[in-house]
């Protein structure tokens, strides 16, 4: 590719990221606050919106209230991962797929991409016929020219009458705009920057296609693959120091973490039986203490084979699920809206909301660090000193698998092409390709020698990573009786005991 051409879309997209997403953002909170609704998850849960936005989800569906106002649209421009970061199922009594079995998630507005903020902008609000059409062409040539443009890059012929247009619109929803146009305009080439921006540009399937011409799935290409796998992904924007999340000493020990989809990170505290709720700039927000429901203490035989279900905005517990045979020290996951968790060379999935094992697999180690994507179950080798190798269940045809490497794994985590991180024993982090055998060592910075866990939070682009030590984590964690967290859904966390 040529290195203007490159350039040139560094331009483009940094436009749309900089520009016009902050810009739809303002224009649809100025939007639903004038219809007077208070935030954006009462504006999504009106009847009007939801609406709109279910028949830009779901074809061939009548509802069954309001369907005089059912329509039908040749092509579904809401995707099935907008929809879902949008509204989560409320399952009612009727029996045919509605809008009014949807409710709206507490999602904020920051955490709208400029494509979903900008059909919904386009689709639910109430705008001039100057702005809507200004609207219309922004999220036109961001789709023409941005979302499926798997060479990254934008031709001289292409980018004067693009970048006109995108300051005409952009100036006829914003006249204080032209100052950051033009910073942008005259801005080089950043490599790491642009490398962010393609993640965050590309739509998720072309993400993957763009890896497949690499040859990431392919053997055909296998040089390139190796070429590409391990090269620097993420740059590190900022380090949270964890001193001024949790106290000091001993019980500063933080046994697993996870990410929400608002990117609050969600800290295990085993020593201090707390849940940590911080942001992402490592501020505190809230405290959940784990070992107290209702004034009374939870039992102790519940700790090698329970699951609790916590709301975190709530800070409530909702369920206990007593799984036999469970072991907390595997982890947890999720999978198919089902939990995953570990035991004695066995892998249960459970369903969380009637308690019931649904399946029970035998494995081929004793499973620890489980981590679920798509169809797979990864998970480590509980006895990491001997077993260098990482093993992965295909849940859909009930295939084992193994992958070798040159340390133990301790953890894995998987990247939005299907790739996966595996983190090893002696602090390096190989990346395997998706459905490869084959692995490059990763060498972006801050990421060399890691110590310990890395997890991916795919709606966010983000690798989230934590220092200490595996062994330290090992040791540690045999003298406690929790914990382990997983990610259920929009504010629901479950953890092992």
């Amino acid at each position: 590719m040529d290195k203007e051409d490159k350039r040139r879309y560094f331009i483009v997209g940094s436009v749309y990221l900089e520009v016009v997403t902050p810009l739809f953002q303002h224009k649809l909170e100025e939007n639903y606050k004038g219809l007077n609704f208070g935030c954006l998850k009462d504006f999504l849960d009106d009847k009007a919106a939801i609406h709109i936005l279910f028949h830009l989800r779901h074809r061939h569906t009548k509802c069954c209230t309001d369907s005089v106002n059912c329509t039908k649209h040749r092509s579904l421009p809401l995707n099935h991962h907008q929809w879902k970061q949008l509204y989560a199922e409320n399952p009612g009594p009727g029996k045919q797929n509605c809008f009014c079995k949807y409710i709206a998630k507490s999602v904020k507005l920051k955490h709208l991409d400029v494509s979903l903020c900008g059909l919904i902008l386009f689709n639910c609000c109430n705008l001039g016929k100057l702005e809507q059409e200004a609207v219309n062409i922004l999220r036109r040539n961001k789709n023409d020219y941005l979302s499926h443009n798997t060479t990254c890059g934008i031709t001289k012929d292409e980018y004067g009458p693009l970048m006109d247009e995108l300051q005409t619109n952009i100036l006829q929803l914003d006249q204080t705009k032209e100052d950051e146009l033009i910073r942008i305009h005259n801005r080089p080439l950043d490599d790491a920057l642009f490398t962010k921006y393609v993640t965050y540009l590309l739509d998720n399937h072309e993400m993957l296609r763009r890896d497949v011409d690499l040859g990431f799935i392919t053997n055909s290409s296998n040089s390139t693959l190796m070429r590409r796998i391990g090269k620097p992904i993420f740059t590190r924007p900022h380090q949270i120091d964890l001193k001024s999340v949790v106290c000091n000493g001993l019980s500063a020990y933080v046994s697993d973490i996870v990410m929400m989809n608002d990117v609050r990170l969600v800290i295990c505290l085993p020593y201090q039986c707390t849940l940590q709720i911080c942001n992402d700039d490592g501020s505190k927000e809230d405290r959940i203490l784990i070992n107290v429901v209702n004034n009374v203490s939870v039992a102790v035989t519940m700790h090698y084979k329970s699951i609790e279900i916590f709301d975190i905005d709530n800070k409530t517990k909702i369920k206990s699920i007593l799984v036999p045979g469970m072991c907390w020290l595997r982890g947890i996951a999720t999978i198919n809206n089902k939990l995953v968790v570990g035991g004695n060379y066995t892998v249960q999935i459970v369903d969380y909301q009637t308690g019931e094992v649904v399946k029970r697999i035998k494995t081929e180690s004793d499973p620890y660090k489980l981590h679920c994507t798509g169809e797979r179950i990864f998970y480590c080798d509980a006895y990491q000193n001997s077993n260098k190798k990482l093993h992965f269940y295909r849940y859909t045809d009930e295939s084992h698998h193994t992958m070798s490497f040159e340390s133990p794994p301790v953890s894995v985590t998987t990247l939005n092409d299907g790739s996966v991180y595996v983190l090893l024993k002696d602090g390096s982090i190989d990346h395997v390709p998706f459905g490869g055998k084959q692995y490059n060592t990763v060498t972006t910075n801050g990421l060399q020698k890691l110590k310990r866990l890395v997890l991916y939070k795919s709606n966010q682009g983000k690798l989230v990573t934590l220092g200490d030590s595996p062994e330290c984590l090992m040791s540690s964690m045999r003298k406690h009786s929790f914990l382990n967290i997983s990610f259920l859904n929009e504010n629901i966390v479950s953890l092992v005991r």
